[in-house]
């Protein structure tokens, strides 16, 4: 788990650098290509809208959804360019985990004055990661 952290704090880190240098307002498609940048030049792989398939009572789903992006080891990272996080972004990624079978995630919104607000760590409790 400890690439898996050391790729989570490489996320926040360039996207506090993003949002101090571009700022917010920005469309979710800028923030997303620009962290990806940022991301491999920092040594990450990283996967950009990643189609995923899923099962759901013996029936297969093909491309059903994207995630913004996968860093690394499996970091799933969702990305919002809104004012506010709702509760229905935090349900979103946690449900993109669980279908994927990965402990963690992260929901980035470059919408606020701040960036400080606008992370946020999301646990799949479903195996067993802990906080």
């Amino acid at each position: 788990m400890d690439e898996l952290e050391a790729a989570a704090a490489d996320v926040i880190d360039a996207a506090l650098l993003l949002h101090r240098q571009l700022g917010p307002g920005l469309l979710e498609s800028v923030y997303e290509a620009v962290l990806a940048a940022e991301l491999r030049r920092r040594g990450h792989s990283v996967i950009r809208q990643q189609p995923i398939d899923f099962t759901f009572n013996g029936m297969q789903f093909d491309g059903a959804f994207k995630v913004d992006l996968i860093v690394g080891p499996g970091l799933i990272v969702e990305i919002k360019s809104v004012e506010r996080v709702g509760g229905v972004h935090v349900k979103q990624l946690l449900t993109y985990l669980r279908l994927m079978e990965q402990p963690l995630g992260l929901l980035v919104n470059f919408g606020g004055e701040t960036l400080k607000e606008g992370v946020r760590r999301v646990i799949n409790s479903h195996n067993g990661f802990a906080s």
